[in-house]
């Protein structure tokens, strides 16, 4: 086969100009930002669960990396900071970076808290520069306004931009242009190209696959006849040629709504544990009201200390967005899966087959005026938990919450401490503050 500089892959520089933009250890990166002090030590994230969330990069360089329990994370470093995780700062600060990205282009979309594309395309006149001096104006300015650090890629596809970012972090800035794409794909492992599984590189190795160029290579035939349409696309988005269009619109609708709470530390307790899930339940019933959305199917799953986890389906009878409506089978699902002297570290509720909810189509032999109230009572508790604060009115069962054991794990973030006049831990403004003592 002909070396690959004897045969590139012929474009034009930038026919598109894509960026994509990802946080460099995002949520230590803010606090390291909020707590100046931190600065150059090892810092995860995670403390109420037991497990990393987020890793720092002084900590990565001493084998430190997300997903690892916190008591072997602190074996391998004596001087570890730990801390809780506020969710709610790195959100603010998510806000402000797509809001510094938005200067440049309307076309931003949001892919998750801490990663973003943009679009430039036909921006350099506008700035009077070439896309990567747009680029790392955008970078610099994130550095400049958040103190946090940003890895960009730039190129002619989200595909590939998104390869570019990862290519030098943290604080990189990769930019590859038309005629030098056969010289980056060379250096990609086919199991970093975003949208192959492990199943697919898997397959793919059979083949003597193992880069991205040796991808592209292939006929797009051979691509569509082994992995469909998703093959097509890739194929297309690696030889720089766009297929997945930036898209700006916030997302609108959605397949699942989930919620998840990990304890502060395993429980055998039972109503301890299924108050855990109904607070669960109440959260996703919360969000699935506010999206004016009714659910069809729920999941109900447990999750052991060890991490072994069991999880069983329901049926509903008829799509439902009051809460009370489907306690009995919550209650049902949990008896079913809950196994006395087992310790438990996290409960999980997923809602499914979501549709706009569009009222109440009574069946034959059913009690109208029970469904209503139920309804009714849902949304009141809705008004009075809007106006007074998230679960001031809340179900029974989770009156069992409090009475848990305070464990060190427990420890509440350094901002909902250190509350301004009028703020309660979970009402706060959202704007950063700086823990500087003067």
């Amino acid at each position: 086969m002909p070396a690959p500089e004897s045969q590139p892959i012929m474009l034009s520089s930038f026919p598109r100009a894509i960026l994509h933009l990802d946080g460099d250890a995002f949520f230590t990166s803010v606090e390291q930002a909020i707590h100046p002090e931190l600065k150059g030590r090892p810092v995860v994230t995670g403390k109420e669960r037991g497990i990393i969330a987020c890793a720092s990069y002084e900590a990565k360089a001493i084998g430190i990396k997300r997903g690892l329990a916190l008591w072997e994370a602190e074996q391998k470093c004596r001087d570890l900071v730990v801390l809780p995780s506020d969710y709610e700062l790195y959100s603010i600060y998510s806000k402000r970076m797509f809001e510094i990205m938005r200067r440049y282009t309307p076309m931003v979309e949001e892919h998750s808290i801490d990663e973003g594309f943009a679009d430039l395309s036909g921006l350099r006149r506008v700035f009077h520069g070439s896309y990567q001096e747009i680029a790392r104006e955008i970078q610099q300015a994130i550095h400049a306004e958040l103190d946090i650090g940003v890895s960009i890629g730039l190129s002619l596809s989200k595909s590939l931009c998104k390869l570019a970012s990862k290519f030098r972090k943290p604080r990189g800035f990769t930019a590859v242009r038309g005629h030098h794409l056969h010289l980056f794909l060379l250096r990609i492992p086919i199991s970093e190209v975003w949208g192959f599984g492990r199943n697919t590189v898997q397959l793919l190795e059979k083949y003597d696959i193992r880069t991205a160029w040796d991808f592209v290579q292939r006929p797009l035939s051979w691509a569509d006849q082994r992995l469909g349409k998703v093959g097509r696309d890739i194929w297309y988005e690696l030889r720089g040629e766009s297929v997945y269009p930036v898209d700006p619109e916030e997302k609108q609708g959605y397949a699942t709504i989930s919620k998840c709470k990990t304890f502060t530390s395993p429980s055998d307790d039972r109503d301890f544990v299924y108050a855990k899930l109904i607070r669960n339940v109440e959260n996703a019933f919360i969000k699935l009201r506010r999206h004016k959305l009714a659910a069809r199917t729920m999941v109900v799953a447990l999750r052991e200390k060890g991490f072994g986890q069991d999880g069983l389906e329901a049926r509903l009878n008829r799509p439902t967005s009051a809460t009370h409506q489907v306690l009995p089978v919550v209650r049902e699902l949990f008896n079913q899966l809950y196994r006395p002297g087992t310790s438990y570290r996290t409960t999980m509720v997923v809602l499914g087959k979501l549709q706009e909810d569009h009222g109440v189509q009574y069946e034959l032999f059913e009690d109208p005026v029970r469904i209503d109230a139920a309804i009714r009572v849902a949304h009141a508790m809705d008004e009075v938990n809007e106006r007074f604060g998230k679960h001031k009115v809340q179900l029974g069962p989770t009156l069992q919450l409090p009475l848990h054991p305070i464990t060190p794990r427990d420890q509440q973030t350094w901002r909902q401490q250190a509350l301004l006049k009028g703020e309660t831990p979970r009402r706060r403004l959202g704007i950063p503050r700086l823990a500087i003592e003067v």
